[in-house]
């Protein structure tokens, strides 16, 4: 949440405050400026009061390893990371990759799964089964 959502959300709770007992301007500014602080702070850690962006919990060039990949949001290790995982963090998966600098094609998964994978598609020669299903169509 940028720090203008934060104003714009405080200005709301205390103007609801406002119509419901007497208060002076004075008042009215301190209340605005401490409830969007508390409202930036219930956004999260990773955010400064300033709505910087976070830092990655990880070197981007190091999140890929041979049998764990890091996710650059939360730090959590796993084997691939997921749609469903990079959804709670309000991504895509090519969202994630932009907003990390990486190339549009690179893996989300850890290289030896990605090794594996290729490995069983060259096995499988599906371009060999499509190209001898199409002459008999």
């Amino acid at each position: 949440m940028t720090r203008e959502e934060a104003l714009k959300e405080a200005l709301e709770i205390v103007k609801a405050q406002a119509s419901v007992r007497a208060m002076s301007a004075e008042e009215l500014t301190v209340m605005v400026g401490n409830v969007a602080r508390g409202i930036m702070s219930l956004d999260g850690p990773g955010q400064s009061e300033e709505g910087g962006a976070q830092p990655p919990a990880v070197d981007p060039a190091k999140a890929i390893k041979e049998s764990s990949v890091t996710c650059l949001e939360c730090g959590r290790a796993m084997k691939i990371i997921t749609k469903k995982h990079l959804a709670s963090h309000g991504l895509t998966p090519d969202g994630y990759r932009f907003k990390w600098g990486m190339k549009k094609g690179v893996a989300l998964a850890c290289k030896a799964l990605v090794r594996e994978r290729r490995k069983k598609m060259k096995d499988m020669k599906l371009w060999e089964k499509r190209g001898a299903a199409k002459p008999g169509a």
